[in-house]
């Protein structure tokens, strides 16, 4: 049990002793003590001053002094500062800690709950790379995913792919219109930005018939609708959908292509699925869920044909969910989705990783689904994020507007290996190693970056800013967990029996009271669906042991039992940051 939770139960039940009347956690709160004030932790005791009848100094003095008294071996002594009970935690209570956990693997998880969790991420299109905006998406998503299946969940990771459609059709009409019987692997291209690089050529040529359409006198709107490029691929949309050998096979075959340029970065990234939907298999799912909603009346037919909901008195619009040629339209697809998704896992919850501009979009589709008391409905959960941009706007883009990934991972690398360069420590490695070592502070940095945020923030991500080696970045964790990985070389502890003989020093109880607390910045990055709180938290970890590090020898400590002490708190701390770090998808180097 966390601290917190032990001085919340020990209140209650003091109060309880004190005053006969009965409390809850949500009674009063616990802080951390401010850094200007005698004491560890906090209760904060204005909620209890009305139902008590006391003031402030004469319940402070009450409670703190039968806290003391009867919970010696938590608390040592306590002071009042205008309406708040400092309390200042035993020695022994944080060595406890630091014996139990140094070692153990498992600390900071929580226990099996047997509940079942999908998180839906990336959600590419196979018309072109993946850029910057999926970066994010994925980083989230797989982070989110191993957060909660740390706090005791079952995962199931899984990502919805858009391989159908009008802009599928563009890129395989300009390839059949170009490319003369060219292939990624005929012009030595990623299959991704081959696909990508067609899907380009498509938008410059429809511009330019439309200009000449224009030219010779046609409406704008008219020659946009009239340019032969975006007749035929509108036909092929349909030879598409009919089945049309030719076209199908030319669909799969360029899919092909791209999933091999997907898979290639998804590897580079570290980021995997335990399942894959395709768009072309649930495009017509949810069509049995629409005539169930028309039976139910949550649904509406209008003289058309079409299918709509009013959600008006929701404080959202009318919305078609049944087209009135019978087609289903994205808000349909999703529920049948939804649907699958639940009858073959089971999940509690259903996470989906999808930027801010589908706030709407999710909103109706819980909306819905809860109007047809589908089971799943409550599960639903969108976890909303803001775009993400360059300084620059861009850094290398082929189409104009939008960073892709595998440039922005190139450019990341040479970063890292000019600022690691500039610090003139690379002598002592390899070729080999230097190379996977650019690869893992690259990552790194570009991860910690986009993870350190609010999810919901729009943000600038600045590559040269991510990677300072002294500044608020993923490089400056992993110098850190290197750092102390060398003290360990040198000598490990050898006995934990000296470090409870030993009093602490400030910066010694700093730290490892940061420590303890993470199995619950664990829990609330879960709760919250939030990264950025164990970003921070792993951060805040690696700044303390610098500062702790700085005023006090290790090796050279003033005692052995000392030294056993802090060879102690460096075996935690490096395991709390590789353990943390892990958990947002980071690698950290044993040495640097």
């Amino acid at each position: 049990m966390a601290i917190q939770q032990q001085i919340q139960q020990a209140a209650i039940e003091s109060l309880e002793k004190l005053y006969s009347k009965s409390f809850s956690a949500k009674d009063f709160q616990i802080n951390k003590t401010k850094p200007e004030f005698e004491g560890d932790y906090t209760i904060v005791l204005f909620s209890l001053l009305k139902p008590l009848s006391k003031s402030p100094d004469a319940l402070g003095n009450e409670l703190g002094k039968f806290l003391t008294e009867n919970y010696s071996q938590l608390f040592t002594s306590y002071n009042i500062i205008k309406g708040f009970l400092n309390l200042t935690i035993a020695d022994n209570y944080w060595t406890s800690v630091l014996i139990t956990n140094y070692n153990n693997s498992c600390f900071g998880k929580g226990e099996a709950n047997h509940k079942k969790v999908m998180v839906e991420y990336s959600s590419p299109n196979t018309n072109k790379p993946l850029h910057l905006g999926h970066l994010r998406n994925n980083f989230l998503g797989w982070s989110i995913a191993e957060i909660i299946k740390a706090n005791g969940y079952d995962i199931v990771k899984s990502c919805i792919v858009n391989d159908r459609g009008i802009h599928i059709c563009k890129s395989m009409i300009a390839w059949q219109m170009f490319a003369n019987g060219a292939t990624p692997k005929s012009t030595n291209t990623k299959g991704d930005h081959f696909v990508g690089d067609y899907y380009v050529k498509f938008n410059n040529e429809y511009k330019k018939q439309v200009d000449e359409l224009v030219a010779g006198g046609m409406k704008k709107d008219d020659a946009e609708k009239e340019a032969p490029i975006m007749k035929a691929t509108q036909q092929m949309l349909l030879d598409w959908e009919a089945g049309k050998p030719e076209v199908m096979q030319l669909w799969k075959e360029m899919n092909s292509w791209v999933y091999e340029g997907f898979d290639e970065t998804y590897n580079r990234i570290g980021s995997n699925f335990d399942k894959i939907y395709y768009e072309s298999n649930t495009y017509l799912l949810g069509k049995k869920t629409v005539q169930e909603g028309l039976e139910k009346n949550v649904f509406v037919q209008k003289e058309d044909g079409s299918v709509w909901i009013d959600l008006t008195a929701d404080g959202l619009d009318e919305k078609i969910v049944q087209r009135k040629d019978g087609t289903s339209v994205y808000i349909t697809q999703d529920i049948g989705l939804a649907q699958q998704k639940y009858e073959e896992y089971k999940i509690d919850q259903s996470i989906y990783v999808i930027g801010d501009e589908q706030n709407y979009h999710m909103k109706v589709l819980q909306l819905i689904c809860k109007k047809l008391e589908l089971p799943y409905a409550d599960g639903i959960y969108h976890l909303s994020y803001g775009m993400v941009e360059l300084p620059t706007g861009k850094m290398k883009s082929r189409e104009g507007t939008v960073v892709d990934a595998d440039d922005l991972l190139d450019e990341m690398e040479n970063v890292a290996r000019q600022k690691t360069e500039e610090l003139g420590k690379v002598k002592d490695f390899t070729a080999e190693e230097l190379k996977e070592l650019y690869k893992t502070l690259s990552l790194g940095a570009l991860k910690f970056y986009l993870l350190r945020v609010d999810p919901k923030k729009k943000m600038v991500f600045n590559p040269e800013e991510s990677i300072d080696f002294h500044g608020y970045t993923g490089p400056f964790i992993q110098y850190t967990h290197a750092r102390i990985k060398s003290i360990l070389r040198k000598e490990k502890a050898q006995g934990s029996e000296f470090a409870v003989q030993s009093a602490l020093l400030q910066l010694e109880k700093e730290l490892l009271i940061e420590l303890e607390n993470y199995p619950s910045v664990i829990e609330q990055a879960g709760n919250e669906h939030d990264p950025s709180h164990l970003a921070n938290y792993i951060y805040s970890i690696a700044k303390t042991f610098n500062s702790f590090y700085t005023e006090h020898s290790v090796m050279n400590a003033e005692t052995e039992e000392k030294k056993q002490l802090r060879l102690l708190i460096c075996e935690l701390t490096a395991n709390v940051i590789a353990s943390g770090m892990q958990l947002l998808g980071i690698a950290v180097p044993e040495r640097m």
